[in-house]
């Protein structure tokens, strides 16, 4: 059986193993049948996160190692509940050699290292490049050597046996790899990264040994039925992500398999052996129904009027994945083009086709027609390119071909880096729609449309996860349940941010633009908090500033900017004030959207802490300390039947998440169909609702609007005769007409269970 509901905790070395075991009666009260953790082996020194594993035969020490896994197996299994964890089979973490027993050896042995094919590495190069010195020209005078290492400050690197006399520079020239300027790394570098992250090199399990040795510990805890699901991080990094699951699913064929695929819009996923996605299809769907999608005009025309010019999502992407191809991936862009060496402009044709691909990856077969779209979209944007174009596609349309091969992995990172890094930092007229998995130019989403894609996922991938948050999203479910407000009220919010943007300026007023509306979407938030998330935005966005050239005078401007907003009392007041107009409504768009993503189709994932009002942004913010004593008190009071308001506490919100995991958990073939219910009446247009086979979910759409209109007057829903209980009042409802002004009297959301 799949999972009927999970709950995500990142465990790190401050929220470690043990304390992830204390959560386990809470979670089991909250009404989830399984854990779902962040990636359990070891990593990197001081990694927060766990994505960039340097040991993969133990769990980490810094999170309790397997002591502290086992303690957390006794919780799960006196709780009743499962286990998933996060797997990460793309790239392993080599910023700190010693760390890495692999890596390690590789360096120290080179080609001829026993795990010289763990790695994605291009030998033919020569030494393996590693970009680790400073930007100066001496920077290879501070080489030391030291307890027959290599040193260079803080680092350390093998030395090759019989190749340790002389001066460190000597001594240097003799290894098998090569310390280059960092700067020099993007052209340069011979191995394959995580996107264009040197800290993080890629792993080859497409060969059976490492495919063994790098899950040999996971496949040993589902063996002993300690983990139920799994799931795979960046499956577009590796060389054939079909030939991958299929030998992870027949490595544990029970398991509940979901993958890290990001499809964009209108994109179907390849038939492979898992139960489906990670979420972020549903989570597009799922807020894009909450917002009016019939004001898009305004918010171009105050773009313009605040950017002073027209910009185009479609060339704003093409110019920032353009970018990102041929800068931050010359290296794999390089790599190809050794490939076709008698092809001049390679390079160009290549990186114009990246550019131009409307999807993260093919997987060929499956998927070519988008390489026909890429195609055919460079050859209208570089006419001049044609026949190079024409050379380069018949052979990326074999899927035999490495170069075919290689492109596949390239235009997954070009997508990931320029749109999901980039353009959302620079396209910013309504950030809500800003989401991984989610077109920011499609304003909204109808009704009719959500009900369309609920009634396929429901057909094709009834058991893939849903979610609203998770440690990649670039905002909290709840802000944009708060930022999809502003759709309803582009009026107000044109005249405060003309306002705020001009006694409060900024040299760009795209990301002025962000910022404040980052500002009224997480308000109250820490100054602290918000600058943080400035700076990163600034820099993600590379237009005034970036990661690799901080421009000094851009930053200090940006922090004026932000201290303003808590400086100038009136300006801060102006902002709370705003804020405040748009929460309420913003929480019956919350509790709108939490209804639907637990009970539409899929297993939905509650992220942690989001079973309360969650007002983050992108990580590491979303990755803060998260209050379970509260929950679990709130939950206490919940249970002793308190109704709680709607209000600053949250705890509507978790009533809401409660009662909708248990009853999933305990009542599994209440959602086993989908059917849309339509409401009738003067304002049916503000109900969302369907029957998924036994309960009936109603939602509030577009909350101002619908007070507008004064409230629901004659709107009504027709069910069979039956007599139903509302789950959140614990009201009886009988008869087929059923006035929604009755059933929403209480709070914006109703579930309605067939006795």
């Amino acid at each position: 059986m799949p999972p009927s509901g999970t709950y995500r905790v990142q465990v790190r070395p401050d929220f470690p193993l043990k304390a992830t075991a204390e959560l386990a009666d809470y979670l089991a009260d909250l009404g989830v049948s399984h854990l779902y953790t962040a990636p359990l082996l070891t990593a990197a020194p001081g990694s927060e996160h766990g994505y960039d594993v340097v040991d993969h035969t133990r769990v980490s020490p810094a999170i309790g190692g397997e002591e502290g896994r086992l303690a957390l197996r006794a919780a799960l299994d006196a709780a009743g509940l499962g286990l998933v964890v996060d797997i990460v089979p793309n790239h392993a973490g080599v910023g700190v050699p010693a760390a890495n027993p692999t890596w390690w050896d590789v360096l120290k042995n080179g080609e001829s290292s026993q795990y010289a094919k763990f790695y994605d590495i291009d030998w033919s190069r020569g030494r393996l490049v590693l970009p680790v010195l400073a930007d100066e020209p001496d920077a290879l005078d501070q080489l030391r050597v030291e307890d027959g290492e290599l040193h260079y400050y803080d680092k350390r690197y093998p030395i090759a046996d019989g190749t340790g006399e002389g001066t460190p520079q000597e001594v240097h020239d003799r290894q098998h790899y090569e310390l280059v300027n960092w700067t020099r790394g993007d052209a340069e570098l011979n191995y394959r990264r995580f996107f264009a992250i040197v800290e993080l090199a890629g792993l080859r399990v497409e060969d059976p040994e490492v495919f063994e040795a790098t899950h040999r510990e996971i496949l040993r805890w589902y063996a002993e039925g300690a983990v139920q699901g799994i799931r795979v991080d960046h499956p577009d990094g590796l060389r054939d992500p079909g030939e991958y699951l299929t030998r992870l699913h027949e490595a544990a064929p029970d398991a509940w398999l979901v993958v890290e695929k990001i499809l964009e819009p209108g994109e179907e996923m390849p038939d492979w052996p898992v139960a489906g996605t990670t979420g972020y299809d549903a989570l597009a769907e799922i807020c894009g129904v909450f917002v009016d999608s019939t004001t898009e005009a305004f918010f171009d025309t105050l773009d313009r009027h605040l950017t002073g010019a027209e910009t185009s999502w479609q060339d704003l992407v093409h110019e920032t994945k353009y970018t990102l191809a041929t800068t931050a991936l010359a290296a794999e862009l390089a790599r190809m083009c050794r490939l076709v060496p008698e092809i001049e402009a390679a390079p160009r044709a290549l990186a114009e086709l990246a550019a131009c691909f409307p999807v993260y990856r093919s997987y060929l077969p499956y998927g070519a027609r988008h390489l026909a779209r890429a195609r055919s979209e460079a050859g209208r944007r570089r006419p001049g390119l044609i026949p190079v174009l024409d050379q380069l596609t018949a052979r990326l349309r074999n899927p035999q071909d490495e170069l075919a091969i290689r492109f596949q992995q390239y235009t997954g990172a070009v997508m990931a880096k320029g749109v999901e890094d980039t353009a959302f930092y620079r396209w910013t007229r309504f950030t809500a729609r800003n989401e991984v998995g989610n077109d920011p130019s499609e304003f909204g989403v109808t009704t009719d449309e959500f009900h369309d894609k609920a009634t396929e996922r429901q057909r094709h991938w009834p058991e893939s996860m849903t979610s609203l948050s998770t440690h990649d999203t670039k905002r909290s479910e709840d802000v944009r349940a708060r930022l999809a407000v502003l759709a309803e009220l582009p009026g107000d919010w044109t005249e405060v941010v003309r306002r705020w943007v001009r006694v409060n300026p900024l040299p760009d007023p795209a990301l002025a633009h962000l910022v404040w509306q980052a500002a009224v979407g997480a308000w109250p938030i820490e100054r602290e908090r918000l600058q943080a998330y400035a700076l990163k935005s600034a820099r993600e966005g590379g237009v005034g500033t970036t990661w690799t050239k901080p421009n000094e005078q851009f930053e200090s401007a940006l922090r004026r900017m932000v201290d303003t907003i808590y400086d100038d009392p009136a300006l801060n007041s102006e902002v709370a004030e705003f804020a405040g107009s748009i929460t309420r409504p913003g929480w019956s768009n919350s509790l709108g959207q939490k209804l639907v993503q637990l009970t539409s189709p899929g297993v939905p994932d509650v992220y942690q802490g989001t079973e309360l009002w969650d007002l983050s942004l992108v990580d590491p913010d979303n990755r803060r300390p998260v209050d379970f004593a509260l929950r679990r008190e709130l939950l206490a009071r919940v249970d002793d039947g308190w109704q709680p308001p709607v209000d600053e506490s949250g705890a509507a919100k978790l009533l809401v998440t409660s009662r909708i995991l248990r009853l999933r958990r305990q009542r599994p073939e209440l959602f086993t169909s989908y059917r849309p219910v339509f409401a009738e009446g003067r304002v049916a247009e503000h109900v969302l609702a369907y029957d998924r086979g036994g309960v009936v979910a109603v939602a509030t759409r577009l909350p101002v609007g619908l007070s507008r209109h004064g409230g629901w007057h004659d709107t009504t829903l027709s069910l069979d005769g039956n007599t139903w209980t509302e789950v959140f009042t614990n009201t009886s409802y009988g008869g087929s007409q059923l006035a929604v002004a009755d059933l929403l009297h209480t709070y914006p959301v109703a579930l309605l269970v067939k006795e």
